[in-house]
Parts: C-alpha cells; sequence; structure tokens
C-alpha cells in the first residue's frame, strides 16, 4: 500500500497531507457541483443529503478504501439536469463548478503558503501540496472524456458529442480515450504541468506578500 510505504519511510507528514487535501477538496468539489444544481433550480442534491460536509457522503467507502490502498479517490453528487432552467448550458454549467472550486482552493491555498511558512516548514508544505493537488484535480477533471467533467461540458454544448457518447458503442469510445491517455502517460505530463504551474502560483504570492513579510 502507498500509505504502508511512506510510512515504512517515515514520511508521515505527506500521508496527512495527501489525506486532508484529496478528502477535503473532493468534499467541497462535490459540494460545488451540488451548489450549481441548486442555483439551476434542480433540488436533488438537497432531496438526496448531499449538501453536507460529510466525506463519507460524497466519496462513500469504496472511494475511502482506494484512497487508502493506492491514494487515489473519486466523488459524486446526484443531481437531474432535466431540473437545470438553462437546459444543456446549465448542465455546461453545473459540470465547470466543480473544477472551478479546485482553483479556487489552489488560487486561496497559494495565497497563504507564505504566511503559512512564516509559522513552520511543515505547514508551508501542506499548503504548497493543496496548491499542487487542487491544480491537478482541477486539470484532470477537465479533460473531455465523460464521465469526466470535461466530458459533461463537451457533451452538454455539442448535441453531435452527446449523441456518439450515447451510441451503442459510446461507453467504450470513453473507454478507449481513457485506457489511450493512461498508456500514453499524459497522466504523469499533467502532474507535472500541474506542479508548474502550482509553483508559479506560489511564487507569485511570495512576490506579493514580500512586502510584508519581509
Amino acid at each position: 500500500m502507498w500509505m504502508h510505504q511512506l510510512a515504512q519511510n517515515g514520511e508521515y507528514g505527506v500521508i496527512v497531507g495527501w489525506l486532508f487535501w484529496i478528502i477535503a477538496s473532493i468534499t467541497l468539489h462535490e459540494l460545488a457541483h451540488g451548489w450549481a444544481a441548486l442555483w439551476q433550480g434542480d433540488p436533488t442534491p438537497r432531496a438526496l443529503g448531499h449538501m453536507t460536509a460529510s466525506p463519507m457522503v460524497h466519496m462513500g467507502p469504496m472511494s475511502l478504501i482506494a484512497l487508502a490502498l493506492v491514494g487515489i479517490a473519486w466523488g459524486a453528487m446526484p443531481v437531474s439536469p432535466q431540473n437545470f432552467r438553462m437546459g444543456r448550458v446549465g448542465d455546461a454549467l453545473v459540470a465547470l463548478a466543480g473544477p472551478a472550486m479546485n482553483f479556487l482552493i489552489a488560487i486561496g491555498a497559494a495565497v497563504l503558503t507564505p504566511v503559512a511558512f512564516q509559522f513552520s516548514e511543515e505547514l508551508g508544505g501542506l499548503m504548497a501540496l493543496g496548491v499542487m493537488l487542487n491544480v491537478l484535480l482541477g486539470l484532470f477533471n477537465l479533460l473531455p472524456i465523460p464521465p469526466f467533467d470535461g466530458g459533461r461540458i463537451l457533451v452538454s454544448l455539442v448535441r453531435e458529442v452527446d449523441q456518439l457518447f450515447r451510441s451503442p458503442g459510446g461507453q467504450n469510445i470513453s473507454l478507449i480515450a481513457f485506457m489511450l491517455l493512461f498508456l500514453s502517460g499524459a497522466f504523469g505530463y499533467l502532474q507535472s504541468f500541474s506542479s508548474v504551474v502550482a509553483g508559479v502560483m506560489v511564487g507569485l504570492s511570495q512576490a506579493l506578500w514580500s512586502p510584508i513579510l519581509g
């Protein structure tokens, strides 16, 4: 298990930081979908009890187990697109709300990172980790493949793509596209790109704070 390996190396801070940010970020990501759905006139998230801060509700036991075993997790927010007052555009906006929340978290964490380093290296590292992970989650969820949010946005806005993925082989297309991305190493490049973006964000934040923090 990934946590066991980190524990053997004495990297308990990495374990705590990773768990904290993944659970908090996915929970807020799903709540953002819920808030957007309610704004669009859909009562489903509240009616089904998903407008809560409980990670267990949004992630479920299987996701939490996968997080403990291999370091990956997922979440879900039940919505009923037929209730959206803006129709297909509303569906795209609800899908976009999740990644947008991740980017907002990343910005907030970047702003706080220089301040956190004033207190301790560990706290500063925790905030910097939050920047990178949320940039990564935001970009990852914007991949234009259903069931990712990017795929939902594409399907909502382009009827031809919607028809393609609703066809008998539509699910196979999504699976093949996902496997091609995985085998091509695109996810590794995405993580590297996220680290660069996070570094730039933290650097800009440090420049803004330097006249105050010295």
